[in-house]
């Protein structure tokens, strides 16, 4: 046999792959509970961080939040991962599903939003970025989808596009200009499912600079959610500072404390994926809340957020998240009710911290419907946090 007529067959890579339906393999609703506990390893390209000084937390229980009825009915569903409420150092309530545990790392999905608010808070305290200004002063290179945008409206989420963050129809797409852009394509610079045969991977920064509006300005009365937008934050993060997203993600590491590893997905320019990459364990998020409690002060002494931008951030408000829930808004890449900030994760996570009191409340499940998404599911969470608020 000729050297030339031995040749190894390949497949493309079954995790990542879309073989039915519109997610990929591990995303599939039969698959996802496992995905989303291995995300951190699945994904093509990937950073890890760790922190040199550690915040260390002790158990002091407070019984009274395992007896309320919605801690009861959500930790005892079967989508339920995790779940830990920290406040400053003390640990008042934890507990976990049979397959998961308090150093297992979890998805955290789009509450990695919330880095940009403690970057870009901070770049604004120090004159570097001007919340007014338009994106195309920071990032000539954009096209009409953000140009004319003001980074405030970056920040809100309130800007009208060709992205649709629809998690029912992901795929949507065809080459004709100005068309309508769904969240598969995203996912694709995301280095979380593999791209078309015969097309080659492309960056988040690549995919964000190539949206188009015909006009910008949202008329719709309630938050337009696009994860592009939050890619476009931290590329004016960048820019403005000269440090790339790694350091800055090093100084927020190092600033929470964080015991176990940061993990985060990157594009194939090695671009932390700061729109939903981030993977923690139950205990290091809420050392990550905590740092937002305190308005970005971190352990080390060091300031990585903004006291005043937060205070702005809870009273300034933005556009309603919900069209039924004119009470929670949201605002600087958070959601506000005025008193507490949240942020929600596709798939089903939470993370919601009351500055006043310094209480963390995080919570990991796993949606196994074919959408991943269920509208109600949040508002159910939300409330539990608040009965947990209501015990102080």
């Amino acid at each position: 046999m000729k050297p030339d007529d031995h040749r190894l067959v390949t497949v493309r890579n079954p995790d990542l792959d879309v073989e039915a339906g519109n997610q990929a393999n591990w995303n599939r609703p039969d698959r996802r509970r496992w995905g989303f506990h291995n995300l951190h390893r699945l994904s093509r390209y990937g950073l890890s961080l760790r922190a040199t000084n550690v915040l260390p937390l002790t158990k002091v229980i407070d019984r009274r939040i395992g007896d309320l009825p919605l801690v009861r009915q959500l930790t005892g569903s079967t989508m339920f991962s995790g779940m830990a409420v920290v406040r400053d150092q003390t640990v008042l309530f934890e507990t976990y599903a049979a397959d998961f545990g308090p150093d297992r790392p979890h998805s955290i999905q789009s509450i990695s939003k919330t880095t940009m608010h403690l970057v870009c808070g901070r770049l604004v305290e120090e004159g570097l970025i001007d919340l007014d200004a338009k994106v195309s002063d920071y990032l000539p290179e954009v096209a009409s989808g953000y140009a004319e945008a003001t980074v405030q409206q970056v920040l809100d989420m309130n800007v009208i596009n060709n992205f649709n963050e629809d998690y029912a129809d992901p795929w949507h797409f065809d080459a004709t200009p100005g068309s309508t852009v769904g969240y598969g394509r995203e996912e694709i610079a995301m280095g979380w499912r593999l791209q078309p045969e015969g097309e080659q991977p492309f960056s988040c920064r690549a995919f964000a600079a190539q949206l188009v509006s015909d006009d910008v300005t949202n008329t719709t009365g309630v938050t337009q959610y696009k994860s592009p937008n939050t890619d476009i934050a931290g590329w004016i993060a960048e820019r403005v500072s000269g440090r790339n997203l790694r350091e800055h993600l090093l100084d927020i590491v190092e600033a929470a404390g964080i015991e176990g590893t940061f993990h985060i997905s990157t594009d194939c320019e090695g671009v932390p994926v700061i729109a939903g990459g981030v993977s923690l364990t139950a205990r290091d998020l809420a050392r990550y809340g905590g740092l937002l409690a305190r308005g970005g002060r971190g352990v080390n002494g060091a300031m990585v957020g903004s006291p005043a931008f937060l205070e702005r951030t809870r009273t300034g408000r933005g556009q309603p998240r919900y069209e039924d829930r004119d009470d929670l808004t949201y605002h600087n890449q958070l959601m506000t009710n005025g008193r507490w900030v949240s942020h929600g994760g596709y798939g089903g996570q939470y993370l919601l911290v009351d500055p006043a009191s310094r209480t963390v409340i995080v919570f990991f499940s796993v949606l196994e419907d074919e959408e991943g998404y269920d509208a109600s599911y949040y508002p159910e969470i939300i409330a539990m946090a608040e009965a947990i608020l209501d015990l102080s």
